[in-house]
């Protein structure tokens, strides 16, 4: 079994987010119209404000010591009464399907308590597969589920509470 580790990131491994950041809208370009700039790179607008809000909790996720994606959690919610949401979430492909991810959601939900909403586009079929097995099997199937869009985009959002008691 791998070790996992869900590292706060600080002020100077930020970047290493921004860069990652790359990867992420890379795998995103598959179901939104993203487009490479002239300069080869997506055009990513610089986070600045995003880090400095109080509520951005930006962490690193490392396998046997070697970088494998990040997590970010925020305020950014649509759904009334949630307080926490997962805003950006990416793994490496090498570590996906080993339970790695599972492994995060689970430290992160255990680590800050509260409401949550969980979200993916519809035309992300991964991650459609990946949260409709994952939340019920964490919350004990104590959540609800709402369909609404996102500039434009149909979306599946998951809202739950946050720890929970399985049985």
């Amino acid at each position: 079994m791998p070790t996992i580790e869900l590292h706060p990131a600080q002020r100077d491994e930020l970047q290493i987010i921004e860069n990652l950041m790359q990867f992420y809208m890379y795998d995103f370009s598959q179901w939104l119209p993203l487009k490479l700039a002239e300069h080869g790179f997506f055009s990513i607008q610089p986070k600045d404000d995003y880090w400095r809000h109080p509520a951005t909790r930006p962490f690193l996720i490392r396998v046997d010591g070697e970088l494998a994606g990040f997590v970010t959690v925020d305020d950014t919610t649509h759904i009334a009464g949630a307080k926490h949401n997962i805003g950006y979430f990416f793994l490496t492909r090498r570590f996906r399907g080993q339970g790695v991810a599972q492994f995060v959601v689970s430290a992160l939900l255990s680590k800050i308590p509260g409401q949550w909403q969980i979200f993916h586009i519809d035309a992300n079929r991964p991650a459609q597969r990946f949260w409709a097995g994952l939340i019920p099997a964490l919350s004990g199937s104590e959540f609800t589920q709402q369909q609404r869009e996102v500039d434009g985009y149909p979306c599946t959002f998951y809202v739950l509470c946050a720890p929970f008691s399985v049985a």
